[in-house]
């Protein structure tokens, strides 16, 4: 299980409409991350004994540097999450700056040179493939086709960036957020666990892996942190659940990836 959360704050609520930051309960959902979610995620992973990965945003950096010095200070992996949250586009003139602003970022205000990338909104393109290259990461964390990582082929033939794939339901953004700007009703306890379980226990039947897209302004509220620490503890418990970071599932990958030559 690659255990991710994705650190947006309010740029995930301006990404798209810059104006909403006018709108000040709209920003307060992006607020709760660096007031109650993240402090409260943090918490319960040191109680579990977990390390995770964040995905962080540049702007999320800036806005709210001691939530992630938090997570930085607790031993989990900083990923690279974009600078505004933009969704990356083919032909996007912004792409570039969203990469290394992002980049700049990290490694300024967290001495944190990221091996991990997941793009914002969940897109991608060959341009961005070939950046991310380019600039060093070991991974990327945002493809929905595979159960298993594996190595991308870029348009030239050259291989790219490993991935580790997500696992859609995994995604509690599409749970039921709220009502504000969703059309996706919060589903109950009891539904969200059932689903989880589900997919966890065939794919290890499969021998596969499962990638967990997790935002603190969702299960960082008390219902679904709640639904979150239940399933992470009957996860542990199956006993043949490796639950880890990006960095640490990546280099697995490579090291088998160089042993069968």
């Amino acid at each position: 299980m690659f255990l991710s959360f994705d650190v947006d704050a309010e740029s995930a609520w301006t990404a798209k409409d810059p104006a909403r930051y006018g709108e000040l309960v709209t920003m307060s959902f992006g607020g709760y991350e660096a007031r109650v979610g993240t402090p409260k995620l943090l918490e319960m992973l040191r109680r579990l004994g977990l390390k995770a990965t964040f995905f962080i945003t540049g702007w999320s950096v800036e806005a709210h540097p001691a939530m992630c010095e938090a997570i930085l200070k607790d031993g989990h992996e900083i990923g690279h999450h974009g600078f505004h949250h933009l969704m990356p586009q083919p032909g996007d003139p912004m792409l570039v700056e969203e990469v290394d602003r992002g980049l700049e970022t990290l490694k300024r205000r967290l001495g944190v040179v990221p091996k991990g990338y997941r793009a914002p909104s969940g897109e991608f393109c060959e341009e961005l493939r070939v950046l991310l290259k380019a600039r060093g990461l070991l991974y990327t964390s945002s493809f929905r086709d595979d159960v298993r990582p594996y190595r991308h082929l870029l348009a030239d033939g050259t291989p790219g960036l490993v991935e580790l794939p997500v696992t859609a339901s995994y995604d509690d953004w599409l749970l039921g957020l709220s009502q504000r700007y969703s059309r996706h009703t919060i589903q109950p306890r009891e539904a969200v666990f059932s689903m989880w379980k589900d997919e966890l226990d065939e794919i290890r039947d499969w021998g596969g892996m499962v990638t967990t897209v997790l935002h603190p302004q969702c299960s960082g509220r008390p219902m679904r942190l709640r639904l979150l620490r239940e399933f992470l503890q009957y996860a542990q418990g199956c006993g043949d659940v490796w639950i880890t970071t990006g960095e640490e599932i990546a280099a697995h990958f490579t090291a088998c990836e160089q042993k069968a030559g």
